[in-house]
């Protein structure tokens, strides 16, 4: 409905309403009967169960579940699988610690979440059966007569009808930083929400003067309450990490089905059991017992273990940094996003009107120090730091005095523009409350959106003295007269107006918004508001802004120079001004508006958002096309914002980023990643950690399947060779989860390397395990198999079976730990960065050692101790077979790719 187009006598006859007396009792009970109450429909916390049964989505955690079934079964209905139970029960124990880590990490994040609420019970002002009465607003009915004031917090969707000086922050809604001047005129086309002068929108708040209106829509019919609709209707999709990992789990259901039926064909044809002859079923019958036990054991135990390991200390390493991870499977999505898109109010600036350049006398001067801090300089031209002329300090001074803000310890009631021009006073030396109660206000005359100008007269001793500011026509207008550098008064000329004009104009170019200030002195009290407001003195010009963060224009060059990412900026405020903070912080493309977006068939605006990159006046659904259009084109797409009007584009995106501080609760619930300090800066650091984990998770990965094909090819080698299991499944389930758990945990926390933000975003969007990785893997696996199968072969003819399987299952731990070697070398990281690795391979090495020398463990394993010569030709194999594979490595770059 359009609102803003009808009269307000027109609406008032809709709704049955007078404006003197408002609503009846019983027409408010017979509406609330019909429109419910005035709540959006908020989400329900996150339950724990609900969060515990998103453990198990994980593909990985569904095999091991699924082998340990099986495991089981083989156990109890084969006959022939001996220690299926404990391999069942060992493997439960190791999916319900992954599921546990999964668990209390994002529980914990929940919990955050909720603190980070502000809940706040609302009273609101109503007119009802005639009377001023004050009813909690989610009594609100439609046609409800309220009453807004400085302070207040607007409770539902209301059209207009009388105000007064009136200014609301639409901040949260549209996007814009500075206050809207409402009025009550009718608005005869179609224009975005921020233009809707007549209009008061749910969720918004007062910063100045008072109005009077009647409630249009409430609850989900709000403008409010749409964009809570579009963030239900928005679905979040999985992480790229997700996405990669079920590939990979899917993969490795297959190769372990493949190998399965390899296998049981191989043991079937080849292999006997105990020697003896059991005719077609009892082949049948050890075949397949002999391929699930190999299956369970080829299944990489460990490895949904290490990966929430991993996340779970990335998680906790950006929890360190200010970034707070909600959703494990996104720690390391910001390491491949390619296009970050970034609310600019209070996440590329600072969120706080400050004024940064003051004209008076002809001299230009650049202000320093941002925010409510009263510390900051005034520079020249020249880049000198430069003292106040009489000029300037009476522009500082007339902005103190004509002026509604109070300012308390940097906490703000009014309008933000005022605000600034406090500090600007104080930056000046100037003493604010020591200035109002020395010159008490006696009279003012209130800005409106038709006068665009605002007077306060104040007592000075035995005179009076009138302080204005407006626009730069009605302040010129209403000037008969100029101040200069020494406080000399003088007529002001043509010339004089031209000059002004000019420097207004340059201001305003920089994005700035432009407040003129005049002034005088007279003996006797003005009366009238023409008294008032003529023969004023011009005193100056204050150019005000949301400045961009100290560290945002330094980061983003960063971002894109080095880290190979585009930055696009979204915002509500007009373009010119979008344009110049852009420009500013070093971000480069076309800018176009909401309206231009809305001409632009999906095909056209696909093609064009490759080269826009600032986007300007546009609500939340140009928003969520944005980032659609995006993805569409094959970004990964990171949005970042605190406002309700950015949460449904930030649940569309690959990775959502919210404000930790000034965020509203429905952006921090649509986020993966709440930043705790507002800070851009905290952004990157996310991202540089998010390289680093998906490094850590390609090199554990790389090393624990690794381990396994090695593991497969040499007990079906050794089934061919010696038609017999070279290892047991027992030996092989310690050896998946023991000796190789450690090292790949330890190899999980690795710190990120230096370099990593030098890294393209293609890189980290590769698969975890590249064309490239598994030839890889598969070489080193045939040629470990063969030093196992030679290994075995000679203890076999030497020293029997026993030692031919001990020999066997030492040396594929050792050639194991020498692949974790050979991995972690290829990656610009010293040895000893990470201590726990050194720590984790020594302990892994004792645990074997223990195994061996321990005769209640060596009995239950079937091994023991070897001599001193099998040691000696493991460890000159293991080195061999790291330099095989650093000559190879170079080979398999010109071949397949060079991928790290």
């Amino acid at each position: 409905m359009n609102w803003h187009k009808k009269q307000a006598n027109e609406i008032l006859d809709e709704f049955s309403v007078e404006q003197s007396k408002g609503l009846s009792t019983a027409v408010v009970a017979h509406r609330q009967k019909i429109h419910g109450f005035n709540q959006l429909e908020v989400a329900k916390p996150i339950s724990p169960f609900k969060i515990l049964l998103a453990q198990f989505k994980d593909i990985l955690i569904l095999i091991l579940m699924g082998a340990a079934a099986v495991s089981w079964i083989a156990e109890h209905f084969s006959g022939n699988h001996a220690g299926g139970d404990q391999e069942a029960i060992l493997i439960f124990a190791i999916v319900a610690a992954i599921v546990m880590i999964g668990f209390f990490n994002e529980f914990k994040a929940e919990k955050t979440v909720e603190a980070l609420k502000k809940l706040v019970s609302q009273k609101t002002t109503v007119r009802r059966n005639g009377k001023v009465i004050d009813i909690d607003s989610t009594d609100i009915v439609p046609g409800d007569i309220v009453l807004l004031s400085e302070g207040t917090k607007v409770p539902a969707d209301v059209r207009l009808i009388q105000v007064r000086a009136l200014q609301i922050n639409e901040a949260s809604l549209t996007g814009e930083s500075l206050p809207t001047t409402k009025k009550e005129d009718v608005i005869d086309k179609d224009v975005p929400l921020g233009d809707q002068k007549n209009m008061a929108f749910a969720g918004t708040y007062v910063t100045q003067g008072t109005a009077e209106g009647v409630v249009v829509a409430i609850a989900s019919n709000t403008e409010l309450g749409k964009i809570a609709s579009l963030i239900n209707e928005t679905d979040k999709e999985q992480t790229p990490m997700q996405r990669k990992l079920d590939d990979l789990g899917k993969k490795l259901g297959m190769v372990i089905l493949f190998l399965c039926v390899i296998v049981f064909v191989i043991v079937f044809f080849f292999a006997a059991s105990d020697g003896a002859d059991r005719g077609t079923l009892g082949r049948i019958i050890f075949a397949f017992t002999a391929a699930v036990a190999l299956a369970v054991a080829a299944i990489p135990e460990g490895l949904a273990f290490v990966v929430r390991i991993s996340l779970a200390l990335g998680a906790r390493r950006m929890a360190a940094k200010n970034a707070l991870v909600r959703r494990l499977s996104a720690v390391e999505a910001l390491g491949s996003t390619d296009v970050i898109c970034s609310d600019k109010t209070g996440t590329l600036t600072t969120g706080i009107m400050t004024v940064v350049e003051v004209y008076s006398a002809g001299k230009s001067l650049s202000v320093t120090g941002t925010g409510y801090d009263d510390e900051g300089d005034f520079i020249g031209t020249a880049g000198e730091l430069t003292k106040l002329n009489i000029a300037h300090k009476k522009l500082c001074e007339v902005g103190a005095l004509c002026n509604n803000a109070r300012l308390h310890k940097k906490e703000v009631l009014g309008d933000p523009t005022e605000a600034a021009m406090l500090v600007l006073a104080k930056k000046a030396e100037f003493d604010i409350s020591n200035l109002q109660e020395k010159m008490p206000r006696v009279h003012e005359v209130p800005f409106t959106s038709d006068r665009k100008f605002m007077s306060t007269v104040h007592k000075d001793k035995n005179s009076f003295f009138v302080a204005s500011k407006g626009s730069i026509e009605a302040t010129l207008s209403r000037c008969k007269f100029i101040i200069d550098a020494q406080g000399k008064v003088s007529k002001l000329s043509p010339e004089d107006k031209i000059s002004i004009l000019k420097m207004n104009k340059q201001l305003s170019t920089k994005g700035l918004r432009v407040l003129a200030f005049a002034f005088k002195e007279v003996k006797k009290q003005p009366v009238t508001d023409k008294e008032v407001e003529s023969e004023l003195i011009f005193t100056g010009l204050q150019g005000i802004m949301d400045p961009p963060r100290k560290e945002v224009a330094k980061v983003i060059k960063q971002v894109q120079e080095d880290a190979g990412m585009r930055v696009v900026m979204i915002t509500g405020d007009f373009i010119d001004t979008a344009r110049a903070i852009a420009t500013e912080i070093g971000i480069r493309g076309d800018a176009i508006s909401g309206a231009e977006i809305d001409k632009l068939s999906q095909k056209e605006f696909e093609k064009r958002v490759e080269n826009i990159s600032v986007y300007a006046r546009v609500n939340p659904e140009h928003k969520l096309r944005i980032v659609k259009a995006l993805k569409k084109n094959g970004h990964q797409v990171a949005m970042t914002g605190d406002g309700v009007n950015d949460a449904p584009a930030i649940k569309a995106a690959d990775i959502g980023i919210a404000m930790g501080i000034t965020g509203t609760d429905a952006s921090k619930e649509a986020a993966d990643l709440i930043l705790l300090d507002d800070q851009f800066l905290t952004i990157i650091k996310a991202i540089e950690e998010g390289r680093g984990i998906f490094d850590n998770v390609r090199k554990f990965v790389n090393f624990l399947i690794s381990c396994n094909i090695a593991e497969v090819i040499t007990v079906i080698f050794g089934i061919i060779v010696f038609k017999d299991l070279v290892l047991t499944a027992a030996q092989i389930l310690f050896i998946n989860i023991v000796t190789d758990g450690l090292p790949a945990v330890a190899l999980g926390s690795d710190p990120t390397r230096k370099d990593a933000l030098l890294s393209k975003p293609d890189h980290f969007r590769q698969p975890i395990l590249t064309r490239r990785v598994w030839t890889e893997i598969f070489i080193f696996g045939f040629m470990m198999s063969i030093a196992l199968i030679a290994h075995y072969n000679y203890n076999l003819h030497s020293s029997g079976i026993l030692t031919a399987g001990s020999a066997m299952f030492f040396g594929m731990v050792v050639y194991e730990f020498a692949r974790l070697i050979d991995i972690r070398t290829d990656y610009k990281i010293r040895w000893f960065a990470n201590p726990m690795l050194s720590v984790s391979l020594l302990a892994s090495f004792l645990i074997l050692l223990a195994v061996l020398f321990m005769p209640a463990l060596a009995k239950y394993f079937e091994v023991q101790p070897l001599l001193r010569i099998d040691y000696i030709l493991v460890l000159i194999g293991s080195l061999i077979l790291v330099t095989l594979m650093k000559i190879f490595n170079p080979i398999l770059d010109k071949l397949v790719g060079e991928e790290n």
